[in-house]
């Protein structure tokens, strides 16, 4: 079941300082995304609609996601892990989290976050076109917010987090993610956006906490031959 959560959103939504302009400029290059999906992809194919999102983001317009070359390496990664249970913070328009569920066995939890609400509801639309709305929570506001009530919540510690979210809470929510004991040894983060647009201090922690073992995956930003790539941290301890 795929369900928000918001109260008032003036309360307990805290927007990124960019994030309204940044609405104002992605939202409705995201419901374009949403109705090509829902003219052209396959209903209840999540295969389908990963590759008419691709396939819309390489020929129409650019999206927000973690894109094809990136997203065989989350692939790789999910095949290394298979998670019972996932977090990923910073749902967009729900193609990561339909390319994470698909792959994995009956059963997986996928917990997905999103802070904005009108992404949210694009999101939960791709994910049901995709037949994927039973194995999916959705999560509407702050990862600040809803990370401590995750435990009591689902009762949970996580196997595979993956963060696409604003770089600069990378490091704030992996230190809440320890703290509120959701992590435990053998836990894998693994970081989008980490050269561009670039998180130096979550990469810093990673790199040299002796709780970490980290590998970067180089690869490109979606869609693009820019350098990006995907940082793997593994929890010890």
């Amino acid at each position: 079941m795929i369900y928000a959560r918001q109260t008032n959103h003036k309360k307990t939504i805290r927007y990124h300082p960019v994030c309204d302009l940044m609405n104002l400029l992605c939202i409705p290059g995201a419901q374009r995304l949403l109705n090509t999906v829902q003219h052209k992809a396959t209903h209840g194919d999540p295969e389908s609609v990963i590759s008419d999102i691709d396939h819309f983001c390489k020929h129409s317009e650019q999206a927000m996601n973690v894109g094809d070359e990136k997203g065989s390496i989350l692939d790789l990664v999910l095949s290394e892990v298979y998670p019972s249970t996932a977090l990923e913070l910073g749902t967009h328009c729900g193609y990561s989290g339909v390319r994470i569920v698909h792959l994995l066995r009956p059963g997986t939890r996928l917990i997905t976050v999103e802070l904005n609400p009108a992404y949210a509801s694009i999101a939960r639309q791709v994910i049901a076109h995709a037949g994927l709305q039973d194995k999916i929570t959705l999560e509407v506001g702050s990862s600040s917010d809803l990370i401590p009530k995750m435990k009591d919540h689902f009762g949970i510690t996580l196997n595979l987090v993956f963060l696409d979210h604003w770089q600069d809470r990378y490091l704030p929510d992996i230190k809440l993610l320890e703290n509120c004991g959701l992590l435990r040894e053998g836990s894998v983060l693994l970081a989008d956006g980490i050269t561009c647009p670039g998180t130096p201090d979550y990469l810093d922690c990673v790199r040299n906490s002796p709780h970490y073992e980290s590998h970067y995956h180089q690869s490109h930003l979606e869609y693009t031959r820019a350098e990006d790539g995907l940082e793997k941290s593994v929890f010890l301890r």
